[in-house]
């Protein structure tokens, strides 16, 4: 048994699945099971179960949980101690980061926190809104869009950040592309057309639905897929409308026309999210300011 096993137990305890925990200790899947085999091994009975995409602790599992979880935190407090002696000489900070932050936002505050600190080693986590809430107790700080929930880890801090904006995007050729006037569409008018969306867990996706049913307009949904980029194609492919964050266009080639949304322009707040906030490293400290520094 070593603290590494424990380490890991203590993630899929947290999550409940395999695959979920490994996202969050930066591992494959294949390294976690065989970590949870090994360590099963070691007490000679079952630790867990598989419950449909999850797993279930047993009891023998749900009692060394307890301890997992205790050696994982004295772990993040020693970190977080040799952290604050080195400064930020050296040190490693660990970024959660939904897909839009991730993609239009995180490079260039990693380049820029680059420059100021070289020495310190940075490492990302990405994923949809639900993986990252899921993921918080395994990374540092993380850039969250759209509504972070209710149940986060005792000692998270949250911060307010940035606006975004959701819109409509269809190809030029789209005939409602033709008609609508001043960059914006009826939410009504989208009601009869084929629509794609993000995939389950998406905060992009979840805002959609919720304006959509606040106007009392039935969505047709001719295809979920996965991540913007993926959106964007199908839209290009001409499967239907889809929705992204504003943010997410701006380097474009005119392909695609966008559209705010009417009557009222769909936006949402994007969160820094900060565990273990009482306690924080000078390394999560000063990455922090920077991002709300350039919260504009």
């Amino acid at each position: 048994m070593t603290p590494d096993q424990l380490i890991t137990f203590a993630a899929v305890a947290e999550h409940r699945n395999i695959s979920r925990a490994a996202l969050a200790l930066h591992l494959s899947q294949p390294a976690v099971s065989g970590q949870l085999r090994q360590l099963q091994d070691e007490f000679g009975e079952p630790l867990y179960q598989r419950d449909g995409r999850g797993v279930r602790l047993t009891p023998a599992g749900e009692q060394l949980a307890s301890y997992a979880a205790r050696l994982r935190e004295t772990w993040r407090q020693a970190h977080a101690y040799r952290d604050a002696l080195r400064g930020l000489e050296h040190g490693t900070l660990r970024i959660g980061a939904t897909t839009t932050p991730a993609s239009y936002l995180l490079p260039y505050l990693i380049a820029d926190f680059h420059r100021r600190y070289p020495q310190v080693s940075v490492h990302t986590a990405d994923g949809n809104t639900s993986d990252i809430v899921g993921a918080l107790g395994s990374v540092d700080i993380a850039l969250i869009e759209g509504p972070v929930g209710a149940h986060l880890p005792p000692d998270t801090a949250v911060h307010a950040w940035r606006e975004d904006e959701i819109v409509a995007i269809m190809p030029r050729s789209h005939p409602l592309a033709q008609s609508a006037q001043d960059a914006k569409i009826e939410l009504a008018t989208l009601g009869g057309e084929p629509l794609i969306v993000r995939e389950a867990g998406s905060g992009v996706r979840q805002i959609v639905e919720r304006a959509f049913a606040h106007a009392g307009v039935r969505m047709r949904v001719a295809l979920e897929i996965a991540g913007v980029e993926g959106v964007k194609e199908a839209v290009r492919a001409g499967m239907g409308i889809g929705f992204v964050s504003a943010m997410s266009m701006r380097h474009e080639n005119g392909a695609l026309s966008v559209f705010s949304l009417s009557p009222e322009p769909l936006t949402r707040r994007l969160s820094i999210v900060v565990p273990h906030a009482n306690a924080p490293s000078r390394v999560v400290q000063q990455f922090l300011a920077l991002c709300l520094a350039d919260g504009g």
